[in-house]
């Protein structure tokens, strides 16, 4: 097995790492490609493919239901998470296709939120619901947009009733996701004070305010509108998420693992898509919770490669 310690060196993992049984976790890192594309569990709809159609499958995805239910009239219910630039590409398509988008409804899955709990407005210009509006709303065309209450994301108004509000629709028609470094699912942490630690809990908790983990400030610090320079001061402590709860009640799940950096195939994503998807389900990594439903999962090749020393590449 591929374990760092050695006869004369070994060691626990920091109590800062959220789930840390190294048996389990050596077990993860000899996990390879052939795995992944003959997973087990036949909920897990598992495809590897090149990181950069993963991008391109989930514009593709997120397109195609609003182009098939538009025509329709049919209601569309989304929990979206937030890759920018691509929602600039979906109105486009919008546009280009005339598509009437009156019957849609997005839900974000996720805001930032200061030291004592309160939602960014959308009027910052770094939050989530700022960048739903500026990238995908505002380049709807006005005659094809839906009205912009239907265009939704977490406010202080309205966390206490975000969950009733998506289950008073039906619950989202599909949800699209990917795990934090953590595991986190949207920002429901593993070590979050907030967040219950007892599976059947978990499983019921809904919208809140949790407190981010220090490797969720490292991670975001490096997000480009953050600076993309490790800056962790400039990232807010908490944030708004929703919960394990309606990621299980939507109908369907998209969840890709495909985050590098920069092109490069340094990811901190590599041990965690294999806990994810083939480790226990627990709380301790929130992630897992796709097991339990129906999920379509978009591993790049990069992911999905084994995990191997490399003295050459250093940092």
């Amino acid at each position: 097995m591929r374990t760092f310690e050695t006869s004369d060196f070994t060691y626990e993992p920091s109590h800062h790492v959220p789930f840390r049984d190294k048996a389990v976790l050596e077990a993860m890192r000899e996990i390879g490609p052939e795995d992944f594309a003959n997973h087990p569990n036949p909920n897990l709809n598992v495809k590897v493919m090149p990181a950069e159609k993963i991008g391109e499958a989930f514009v593709k995805d997120l397109y195609g239901r609003i182009k098939g239910a538009g025509p329709a009239g049919r209601r569309l219910v989304m929990i979206i998470p937030q890759p920018w630039p691509f929602y600039a590409t979906i109105a486009e398509w919008i546009n280009r296709d005339r598509i009437d988008c009156r019957n849609l409804y997005t839900f974000n899955m996720d805001e930032y939120a200061d030291q004592d709990g309160n939602i960014a407005p959308e009027s910052w210009p770094y939050g989530f619901t700022h960048a739903l509006k500026k990238y995908f709303y505002n380049n709807i065309d006005s005659d094809l947009r839906p009205p912009e209450d239907q265009m939704i994301g977490l406010t202080n108004e309205n966390i206490k009733d975000y969950g009733r509000m998506l289950t008073d629709l039906g619950g989202a028609d599909i949800c699209y996701m990917g795990p934090g470094w953590t595991g986190h699912v949207a920002f429901t942490e593993p070590d979050a004070p907030e967040v219950p630690d007892d599976l059947e809990a978990f499983k019921q908790w809904g919208p809140g305010i949790v407190t981010l983990s220090p490797f969720t400030l490292a991670q975001n610090s490096l997000h480009g509108s953050f600076g993309a320079a490790g800056d962790i001061a400039a990232v807010p402590p908490k944030a708004a998420t929703i919960g394990p709860a309606q990621v299980l009640e939507a109908k369907h799940r998209l969840s890709t693992y495909s985050i590098g950096v920069h092109g490069t195939t340094t990811s901190w994503q590599k041990l965690i898509a294999r806990l994810s998807l083939f480790g226990p389900v627990t709380p301790q990594v929130p992630d897992s919770i796709v097991q339990l439903a129906p999920t379509d999962c978009l591993v790049s090749e990069a992911i999905a490669a084994k995990i191997v020393v490399d003295w050459d590449k250093g940092y």
